[in-house]
């Protein structure tokens, strides 16, 4: 089931720059930070270390509008060929490279917003790439040092556009708690998750995905100006820096009639999981995004040319640019999520984070721009996500 929370967006309207305040109760995200794994590849590498000749297959890894991915390989044999890691294999690899670059990513993501570790009230940690019993947030708040007493969850197996779904649950906490710090980290370690056989349908998987992390905080503004006794101390410093925008509302939308487009199988004659990924997708994903976006934007008396900052999920060259036509948009509006793309390929859930640091680098925000926040995944289901800052 999808969690969709719609806070007054109507009422938080930016009022001039000269005359805005804090609106107490409104979530603001106050710092964002990302984390690969050791080993980036450029495509034509990775054809090359799976030693794929089938020029159908080449195609596709070259022309797909990637550049390199960063991943972990299978190891060789001492003959020099790629071991086939079992499901206990991959699955150990996924903890390991989750537990190091989410670890990673929370560390920059606090560094940015200028928090302390300590500071962190609620943690949220979202993953598909691999099952973890207990948790990521538990063996992260063991490794880190994280307060035990801290609040968290974890959402599992939602896909790329979890990532959305996380932050509608995370938002809602600082509401709930007002001068606390959440911080909710996407840890995908698409590398535990390949099958390496001659199908085009786990070829297209394998030209796509990358490693990497990205952990996002957020906070409420306190409902008394003085904040909770035990506040980490005023938002406004924290946040001051980064310009933090503040979440004002979700949207969401599953197509039912697409719900085994993207999905995991399981394969006997490999002995593990594998990914599906319908060719249709792009097309069934841009068909769909114009009424979800548009509810969004209506609920805030908003039209798409009020959007000054698109950030949507790099889920491949087809689907951003379905999403892309299908929105009215210019290649410009969707820069960073191609660039994204080109430099990391998808990265599931935390795709969208990776676009966000990229437009916080890029210093270009003014005080009162809209931005809208999209991601898209297995259900299929498109979530969407309003901020201004």
């Amino acid at each position: 089931m999808t969690l969709s929370m719609n806070l007054p967006a109507t009422d938080l309207l930016a009022p001039p720059a000269s005359e805005r305040k804090n609106i107490p109760g409104v979530s603001r995200i106050l710092g964002v930070g990302t984390a690969v794994t050791e080993n980036s590849y450029s495509q034509r590498e990775l054809l090359d270390v799976f030693e794929i000749t089938d020029p159908k297959v080449r195609s596709v890894f070259l022309n797909s509008a990637i550049e390199r991915r960063f991943l972990s390989v299978p190891p060789r044999d001492e003959a020099g060929t790629i071991t086939l890691e079992t499901q206990g294999q991959l699955l150990a690899k996924h903890k390991r490279l989750a537990l190091a670059m989410g670890a990673r990513a929370v560390r920059n993501c606090l560094e940015n917003a200028g928090i302390e570790l300590s500071d962190i009230g609620y943690l949220c940690c979202v993953t598909t790439t691999g099952l973890l019993t207990p948790g990521l947030s538990a063996l992260l708040i063991r490794d880190m040092g994280i307060n035990p007493n801290s609040s968290r969850v974890d959402v599992v197996g939602m896909g790329c556009n979890a990532g959305l779904n996380a932050l509608n649950a995370v938002v809602g906490w600082t509401v709930a708690h007002p001068g606390q710090v959440a911080v909710m980290v996407c840890a995908e370690a698409c590398s535990a998750a390949y099958v390496i056989d001659a199908t085009m349908r786990t070829s297209v998987v394998n030209s796509l995905f990358g490693d990497g992390a990205a952990a996002v905080a957020l906070a409420a503004d306190p409902l008394d100006a003085a904040g909770p006794p035990d506040a980490p101390r005023a938002l406004d410093d924290m946040a001051a820096a980064a310009g933090s925008p503040r979440v004002l509302s979700f949207a969401s939308h599953i197509i039912t009639d697409a719900i085994d487009a993207m999905r995991y199988d399981w394969d006997d004659e490999q002995g593990k999981f594998s990914f599906f990924l319908d060719p249709e997708v792009p097309y069934v994903v841009g068909a769909h995004a114009e009424s979800v976006i548009d509810r969004l934007l209506s609920g805030a008396g908003l039209r798409r040319s009020d959007i000054g900052h698109w950030l949507v999920h790099s889920g491949g060259k087809k689907v951003i640019d379905a999403v892309r036509v299908n929105l009215g948009l210019t290649r410009h509006d969707v820069r960073h999520t191609t660039g994204v793309l080109r430099d990391y390929g998808n990265l599931s859930s935390g795709s969208f984070l990776f676009s966000y640091e990229r437009l916080l680098r890029e210093e270009v925000i003014k005080s009162g721009d809209y931005g809208v926040l999209m991601t898209m995944g297995p259900g299929s289901a498109i979530e969407t996500a309003l901020v201004q800052w």
